[in-house]
């Protein structure tokens, strides 16, 4: 069992943020203007576990800063859920293996229903399943995680994280999103009231 610091595990996710490469975000945020914004689609984001969880994160951000967004847990996919895909949406998935089966079906299934929908994918790696299959593929650099067993995401994740946060930020720059269209989505809490002033 390796044992980390806590200035280790700082220095370690701060590397792996800053060690992201940075090929293709331009071509993501290309992806998510014409699919969400001008063919009116909106952005499926599907990951499984700890990458699920950041998916929905990501996806709630996006809806709040002016791009529709869902999170699609992949299981559910199977069992109805499905449904809410629309021809000109964009599939966003979150797997760091790259060969989560549920996004495999996920993929599958997609395909049978509506297989012009593009697929992004952020993966730590390229030869994955899914990153051979992705229109778009984001790499997060394949991380070591700070877990002290090797295996728990925590760096992975993080960095997912700040992969959303990249995308997010580029596209309110794009549409020219302002506070008043902040306020608009964010009526209650301490955010809303900041947003209105």
């Amino acid at each position: 069992m390796m044992k980390y610091s806590i200035e280790d595990i700082l220095k370690i996710e701060s590397e792996a943020i800053l060690n992201i490469p940075m090929f293709n975000f331009e071509h993501v945020v290309d992806r998510i203007m014409i699919d969400c914004h001008k063919y009116n689609g909106k952005l499926v984001i599907s990951g499984m576990g700890k990458c699920g969880q950041i998916g929905h994160n990501i996806a709630t951000t996006f809806c709040s800063t002016g791009t529709p967004a869902v999170f699609l847990h992949p299981s559910e996919a199977q069992h109805g859920d499905l449904g809410v895909l629309q021809h000109t949406d964009l599939l966003l998935l979150l797997s760091n293996s790259g060969k989560t089966k549920e996004l495999i079906d996920l993929y599958n299934l997609k395909n049978k229903l509506f297989p012009n929908i593009k697929v992004i994918i952020i993966t730590g790696n390229i030869q994955s399943p899914l990153a051979q299959v992705a229109n778009i593929v984001l790499l997060t650099g394949n991380p070591k995680e700070v877990c002290p067993l090797g295996l728990t995401p925590t760096t992975s994740t993080t960095v997912m994280s700040v992969i959303g946060d990249i995308l997010i930020t580029q596209v309110m720059q794009q549409i020219g999103f302002t506070k008043e269209d902040y306020a608009k989505r964010h009526h209650g809490g301490y955010l809303g009231k900041k947003s209105k002033k």
